[in-house]
């Protein structure tokens, strides 16, 4: 009897095989700097294609069945065409079951099922919503593949993405690179697409003592693949007794998108960003090269991928990291609420009225952002309308203290807010060694996303009593519109980084306190509004970031998690640092062989038919 998992999968994938997992033999250290041999020989790379768009199915120059059935041998079967997962729940499609779409509703979210699929993406929007998970759709409902990649590479080792990338750029189809589908700003997703599925790879060595070519970094160090989710990386780290600073979702790829981005954790403060981490990547580049990344070889890379934004200048198929010594993660946790009737009695959660005590109180949490970070450690908040009131959640990260400890830096803080007429007393207090947080993987039901913006703030916005009081009263207006409002407070300076190679990653962050986070997801569901009211709804949140950018001069915005009509965006998400990335994305991939919204150089294509929706990726790509 087969399993609901192998129905699916033999349902969705029976077009073709997939691969097994790597194991450390398929990710060796030795450079391969030639063209993958197979479906293209050793010729190298064509000129430029002269269309001014990608191909696309039904054209004539998209890729016959045949040319995709020579690739797939060149790949050795790991090329796959899968359709979305919930088309099994629809009777017009070729799919349709509907044990298998049961399981989708009652099983596929206790599982590692969503992060395993080859086209899944957390946020559907992008995609064009052509195949929402519906349980009983109408009769006549449709089903097809809209954003989702038309084939997909299960990428198991550096020679696959190779191949993917030789047959992308002389074929002239789009390509897109996705990992565990954690991704806000539609970077992982594409019409007419080939994917390269980068997964499954999993590789993990621990290496007792590294020194970085060319760098300053002498000490223990990991090999990681690229498709490592962090809790894969956590529970290896606990085996060896190390500290892998990661993304705060266990079931993100780190090394993959997540450096690319920049990369903040709650040990930023103490060990930097993601990018501080990078001794050495392993990618493959436009031109189908599987190449070394350091102080010493590609450069230009080694700047670009670490922080410079992804899925633009090459593949990451592994990484060689840095390994700090084991340290417990300590949280002190307490939230308060303004609302119409008060707490009966002092508690970790109390509820008062007063609402210009609420909001004094809400000053108060991000000023002791600074005694916070410039002792390590991280201030995880949040603003958020609640009821007929508003809630403040508030954990202060400490990695490296005891409870006690924790709790004694916390006490001023408590005791101010206390002298507000906000009583907290009970707050709870939790350690546990930093790699030991645990997790199976499972989860990851796509839903149809939110809108969002973010902001970095710099230190000067919070030492000028004139710049932070603006800061806050424009934080207060965000709230008070309805918006959560994530405050993420650390300070990845190059001191706490330990001074590494300069790196791609927007300058504005070794300046900052605050990385904030402003969402709109309880405003306008994006799974039934149209287009209009999309548009409508993120220029609004884009309009009301304005005080909030006025009050923050010299600061910024992270790139991964950012506002896709971002003002100026080239500014906001990569600093001083755009120009040179476009130079290397330009020098390394004069093909357009990578693409994907708000990267260096990416304003010269745009989506077709996506009408002002720079999400939407339900189009073709085109050059402007």
């Amino acid at each position: 009897m087969w399993s609901v998992t192998a129905i699916i999968t033999a349902t969705l994938f029976a077009q073709v095989a997939i691969g097994q997992p790597p194991n450390d033999s398929h990710f060796s250290d030795v450079d391969i700097d030639t063209v993958a041999s197979g479906i293209l020989g050793n010729r190298g790379p064509s000129t430029k294609p002269t269309s001014r768009c990608k191909a696309f199915p039904g054209e004539t120059a998209w890729p016959s069945v045949s040319d995709w059935a020579s690739l797939n041998r060149t790949l050795g079967g790991v090329l796959l065409n899968p359709s979305p997962p919930a088309s099994v729940c629809y009777p017009t499609s070729a799919s349709f079951n509907t044990t298998a779409c049961n399981f989708l509703f009652n099983g596929a979210s206790q599982s590692t099922f969503w992060f395993d699929d080859p086209v899944t993406v957390q946020g559907t929007w992008p995609q064009g919503l052509t195949c929402p998970l519906v349980r009983n759709p109408q009769a006549n409902a449709t089903c097809t593949r809209g954003g989702y990649p038309v084939y997909v590479v299960n990428a198991t080792q550096p020679k696959h993405v190779q191949s993917a990338v030789n047959f992308a750029r002389e074929r002239n189809v789009r390509l897109i690179i996705k990992n565990t589908g954690h991704d806000f700003l539609a970077r992982n997703i594409g019409a007419g697409s080939l994917s390269i599925w980068t997964h499954n790879l999993k590789g993990f060595e621990f290496i007792s003592d590294y020194k970085q070519p060319g760098g300053r970094y002498r000490g223990p160090a990991a090999w990681v693949g690229a498709g490592l989710q962090v809790y894969d990386a956590f529970r290896y780290a606990l085996a060896h007794n190390i500290t892998l600073p990661a993304a705060s979702c266990l079931t993100i790829g780190s090394y993959g998108g997540w450096i690319s981005g920049g990369g903040h954790s709650p040990l930023s403060s103490k060990y930097g960003l993601g990018v501080d981490q990078v001794l050495e990547l392993k990618v493959v580049t436009a031109d189908g090269k599987y190449v070394t990344a350091n102080p010493t070889k590609n450069e230009d890379l080694f700047f670009a991928l670490r922080g410079g934004g992804g899925s633009t200048y090459g593949v990451i198929t592994s990484a060689i990291v840095k390994a700090h010594p084991a340290i417990n993660l300590t949280i002190a946790s307490f939230n308060f609420n303004l609302g119409n009737t008060p707490s009966s009695s002092p508690s970790s959660n109390p509820t008062i009225t007063n609402s210009t005590a609420f909001w004094l109180g809400f000053n108060a949490i991000f000023a002791f952002a600074i005694p916070v970070v410039d002792a390590g450690g991280y201030l995880w908040t949040n603003g958020l309308p609640s009821g007929p009131g508003f809630a403040m959640q508030i954990q202060v990260q400490m990695p490296g203290l005891s409870p006690g400890e924790a709790l004694a830096f916390t006490q001023p803080l408590l005791d101010e807010l206390n002298g507000l007429g906000i009583p907290v007393a009970n707050i709870t207090v939790r350690t546990q060694v930093y790699s030991s947080q645990s997790s199976t993987g499972a989860g990851g039901a796509p839903g149809a996303g939110g809108y969002f913006a973010s902001r970095l703030f710099p230190r000067a916005a919070y030492v000028d009593p004139v710049l932070f009081s603006k800061a806050m009263n424009a934080s207060r207006v965000l709230v008070e519109a309805g918006y959560t409002f994530h405050g993420l407070n650390m300070a990845p300076t190059l001191e706490a980084a330990g001074h590494p190679y300069p790196a791609g990653v927007n300058p504005v962050w070794r300046e900052s306190v605050m990385h904030a986070d402003i969402f709109g997801f309880s405003k306008l569901n994006l799974g039934t509004a149209t287009d209009e009211q999309v548009i409508a709804a993120q220029l609004a949140l884009t309009q009301l970031m304005e005080p909030l950018k006025a009050a923050t001069p010299g600061g910024g915005s992270y790139l991964n998690e950012g506002d896709p009509h971002e003002p100026n965006w080239q500014q906001s998400f990569y600093g001083d640092n755009y120009s040179k990335l476009v130079r290397v994305k330009k020098t390394r991939d004069p093909w357009g062989v990578f693409w994907a919204p708000t990267t260096p150089g990416s304003e010269e294509w745009k989506i077709e038919g996506e009408g002002g929706l720079l999400w939407r990726q339900n189009g073709r790509l085109c050059k402007v």
